[in-house]
């Protein structure tokens, strides 16, 4: 298992912030991976499915995501799964005096011909695509 974790604060209001960033269908905006993201069932609470497209080391992967938990203002997980890999996607939120602190993590849990390859060779693109989430995140929410 690989996971990735950053935390950044945005000088937005937390209901704005999680409102935004909880419609996961906002990834194709803020994540750098994302290609598209489509809802499939759901009001966008608890059990709501959503179908997403991303790019990774120049391959196209489909996931199908579910809301795993969901806490208004607080804490928003999605878990995504195809063959080759397992991901849950947990982002926390607290207001603080300037603005929202946002902790964003994504636990990585290969399957088949991807679990041979060793962790700390998937580590380094995980963690660059991290860095480049957060960069975008940053500016999408200001642009809010």
């Amino acid at each position: 298992m690989v996971a990735v974790s950053r935390t950044l604060t945005v000088a937005k209001p937390l209901d704005e912030v999680f409102s935004y960033l909880s419609d996961f269908t906002s990834t194709e905006q803020w994540d750098p991976g994302t290609v598209e993201t489509t809802r499939l069932s759901g009001d966008g609470g608890l059990g709501t499915r959503y179908r997403n497209v991303s790019k990774f080391l120049g391959k196209r992967v489909e996931l199908t995501y579910e809301t795993t938990r969901l806490e208004p203002d607080a804490v928003f997980e999605v878990t995504g799964r195809n063959d080759s890999v397992t991901t849950k996607d947990e982002i926390l939120f607290a207001s603080t005096p300037a603005g929202t602190e946002i902790r964003y993590t994504a636990d990585f849990t290969f399957h088949g011909a991807v679990a041979k390859v060793p962790d700390a060779v998937l580590r380094l693109p995980l963690e660059r695509l991290a860095d480049k989430t957060v960069r975008q995140m940053e500016d999408t929410l200001a642009g809010l």
